[in-house]
This record gives C-alpha cells, structure tokens and sequence, in this order.
C-alpha cells in the first residue's frame, strides 16, 4: 500500500505540501497556484497581497513576546519546473502530481517532484498557519516564475516589504548555508530558413537521443552528464559531411535550466548510402556510450525508418546551423580559484526546436564572476556570428556576493552547531538563487540561503530526502526563535 506523504514528519509542513502537489504550477502558467496561496493567506486572516507581476506577500504579526525581534522574510518561488519522458502522458497544466515515498526519500511519477521549491514554501505556509511557533515579524515572499526568468525577483518593488533578514528557503543540500550565487544570461540564437524540395532516391530515417539523466543546469554542470543536442549534432556533423545526409527537422532539450535529456532530428540519406549510413551510427553510439559509460547508463541512440518529409531545411542554413551547434561551448568553462571545488562559469546547450520559418537555440550562460559572464556572452556569440545566426541576449541577473560580516550567517552556524552537533558548510552555489535580484531592490538585507536534501532537481528523477526536511524545518524553527533584536 503506498504511503501517503501527508503523514510523514513534520506534519505542517508535509500536509501542505501535497496541497501544492495537487495544484498545477509550471513555469509562465502560475495563475491556479498564485490563486492558491492567496486564498490560503486570506483564510487565515492574515494581510495577503499581489504585486504588480504576480509575486504573492503575506504578513504574519510576530507573536507576543517577539515584538522586539527582527522581521524576517521567508522567501520561495510558486512555480516549478515541468519535466517528464517523452512517452509520459502527464500534463503539467492540468495533472496533479504523483507523489510517492521510496525509503527515506519522496518522488513523483515519471515527472518532476516540484520539491524545488514546493519544501520551502509548504514551510513558510505551515508557519503561517501555526498557533504555537514564535517569532517576530514574519513576511512570506513567494516569487512567480523564477525557473524560466525570475521574472518575479526582477521586478520585485523596493518599500513592499519591512523586514531586515531574508531567508531563501531554496537551497538543495541539508547542512549546507549558501552566502552567493552565480549570476544568468540567456542566449537566444535563431536561423532563419528557406525550405527545399526533395530529390529522388533517398531514405528518411528518425534518430532519437534518450535515457540521459539531464538534470539542473547549474548544480549539475559539474557531473559530466551527457547534453542530448551535443550528442545528436555530433552525429549529425559526421554525417553531413560522410554520408550526404540532410535535416528535415530537429528538436532537443526543453527548458533553459534544465540539461537536455533527448534530442530527435528526421533526416535523409541517398539511399545508396543506407548501409554506411547505419554502420556509422552503430559505431558512434558505442563511442557515446564508452565516453559517457559512468554518467550515462542508460544512454540510448536509435534509428527507425520514418516517413518521407514534405521538405528539407535548406542546404546553407543546414550546415551553418550544425556546424555552429556542434563548436558551440558546453558545460564547465572555468572553476572557481576563490571558492574550492565550485563551478566559476558555465554554459548549457538548453534546446534546440523549429517552427515553420527558422530554427532556434537557446541557451543558458553562469558566472559568479560578471565580467566572466560577459566575455562567455562574446565568446558564444563569436561562435553563431560566423554562423550567420540572429543574435540576443536577455534576461540578464546579477550574482550574489557573500558578505562575511553577515549577523544572519554568525547565528544560523551557531544553531546548526548547537542542534546537530557540527559545523554547517558555508558554501557559494552555482546557480540563479534569487538572492542577488532580490538584494538589489533591498540592499540593506541580511541574507541566506538553505533547504533539505534534493537530488536531480530539473528532471524525471527529482527527489527530496525525508529526513533531511525534519532537519530543515527544526533548523528554520530555531532561528525564528532566535532572531536578532532590532
């Protein structure tokens, strides 16, 4: 019989989040979620508003006794990201989430946990309806679409809020205090394209790209993981150029954070170069799959007969177009000579799709270091000049310096000293906490950032560790407990 999470401990906070599981939530579609959590404030009496681009704030009195204390901002993001195999029916605009207890950790179904951030909201919502948990003054800060822009951070209004100290609950290694974080780019590259006709004697073929583990595109940049789209526009660049093969059409990867677990193209070949064609393939996979043995198990690269396509891309835009995807930059570009073990900068291939007029590729770019962030933007755009390709870069965000004079970061490591009986991890993280953003608009805040144990974050495989939610929220408890005096 399958356990239901809504018993695991801490109650408060594991009842609320299945609430959150069974509400849809994507990226750019949070307006049942945003919905939600405003009628949660509301019915519980407490002060609920709405900003200007959807971010929701609710205000909590602090308890008698706590008047004294500094306000505190517990701060999440409402969406999550919405990631499934391609053969799972889940609808994320509709569909609740499955979720299920495996051991010591809580999955979902096939698709995306939502742990990331739903943990850290579900514990400012159960402190909010709590009766008997101290603290001063509490405001909630749930952001909207923080997976795919951090759009609500960005436009976040300075004088919204009152408090002093914020407390992002969207970190993904119990134990751990975050004190920076890298800072974002997103490259858009497009290809316009002129359709060709096909000739006589040819051969269509579907290649598909599968079983990688994909993961975070930030946290997991490190583990070598394989990219999907660099994987199949390897293949495809020996082709061109062996075997006369030409692109129909192509798609790999899904979001912008998210390491591309698939990637498919149509293509044909003359069908006197069948043979060759299929040889080749084989001997590729077995190449991949060497190179990727430990990352990638389940690493799989298929070819089936497909019907013939109406048209081709044309001939130029096909070769500027794979040349330029398979030189493009991916992965690790630099680590850290500050921070020991922690990725500087990186870029992720995020995906590749096409419509009826020009193919698109996107990626993300990360740096902890601004000017690094610029010169990987110039660097990529190099790559897709020579390409001929339309170029933009949007959606710039800062990084979070650490402050090592910070009162919130003193008191956090002397509560998890006294409560675990060791010494938390002070660490800068390699992805977009929201921190930076926010700290912009309210300079004077202490910052930083912590949550429970969460594994493959951005995929399939997303999982959060019970044990180390109990941990979290005991740990969260304390400093509300103990928060500085005013």
């Amino acid at each position: 019989m399958q356990q239901d999470i809504r018993i695991l401990k801490p109650t408060a906070l594991w009842k609320n989040f299945f609430s959150l599981t069974q509400v849809p939530r994507p990226s750019k579609n949070e307006e049942r979620v945003r919905q939600f959590l405003i009628d949660f404030g509301k019915k519980l009496g407490l002060e609920t508003l709405t900003d200007e681009v959807g971010n929701v704030i609710i205000r909590k009195p602090a308890t008698k006794g706590m008047e004294n204390r500094k306000g505190i901002i517990l701060q999440g993001h409402m969406d999550m990201v919405p990631q499934k195999n391609s053969n799972n029916p889940h609808d994320f605009n509709h569909d609740p989430i499955e979720a299920w207890v495996d051991g010591e950790w809580v999955r979902a179904r096939g698709t995306t946990l939502g742990a990331d951030n739903g943990i850290g909201v579900a514990a400012a919502m159960a402190i909010l309806e709590s009766t008997d948990i101290p603290h001063g003054l509490i405001e909630v800060l749930i952001t909207t679409d923080e997976e795919t822009g951090m759009t609500g951070a960005q436009n976040l209004k300075p004088g919204l809020l009152h408090g002093d100290i914020l407390l992002n609950l969207d970190s993904e290694d119990e134990g751990e205090l975050y004190v920076g974080c890298a800072g974002g780019v997103d490259g858009t590259f497009l290809f316009p394209y002129s359709k060709e006709t096909l000739t006589s004697g040819m051969k269509a073929f579907k290649l598909s790209v599968t079983g990688l583990r994909g993961g975070h595109s930030g946290l997991d940049i490190n583990l070598g993981r394989g990219n999907a789209n660099k994987i199949l526009f390897r293949f495809l660049k020996h082709a061109q150029n062996h075997h006369q093969l030409r692109l129909a059409c192509v798609e790999g990867g899904s979001l912008r954070n998210a390491i591309p677990r698939e990637a498919f193209a149509n293509v044909v070949i003359p069908e006197t170069e069948t043979e060759k064609f299929l040889h080749c393939l084989d001997q590729y996979t077995e190449i991949i799959k060497n190179e990727l043995e430990s990352a990638e198990p389940n690493l799989s690269f298929t070819c089936e007969n497909a019907p013939m396509p109406s048209h081709l891309i044309g001939q130029d835009t096909q070769w500027r177009l794979i040349n330029a995807i398979y030189g493009c930059p991916n992965g690790v570009m630099r680590m850290s000579n500050t921070f020991s073990g922690v990725v500087e900068t990186s870029t992720n291939l995020a995906n590749v799709k096409m419509n009826d007029n020009e193919v698109s590729v996107l990626c993300l770019l990360r740096s902890l270091v601004d000017s690094a962030k610029e010169d990987l933007s110039e660097m990529m755009a190099s790559v897709f000049e020579l390409a001929k390709a339309n170029i933009d870069f949007s959606g710039s965000y800062p990084g979070w310096k650490p402050n090592p004079d910070s009162t919130i970061l003193q008191l956090a490591k002397n509560i998890y000293k006294d409560k675990f009986g060791k010494e938390p991890e002070v660490k800068v993280i390699h992805a977009g906490l929201e921190c930076g953003i926010l700290g912009a608009a309210y300079p004077h805040w202490d910052m930083i950032s912590f949550g429970p144990t969460i594994r493959n974050p951005h995929s399939p495989d997303e999982k959060v560790n019970i044990p180390s939610v109990k941990r979290f929220w005991e740990f969260l408890l304390e400093i509300l407990k103990t928060a500085p005096l005013k």
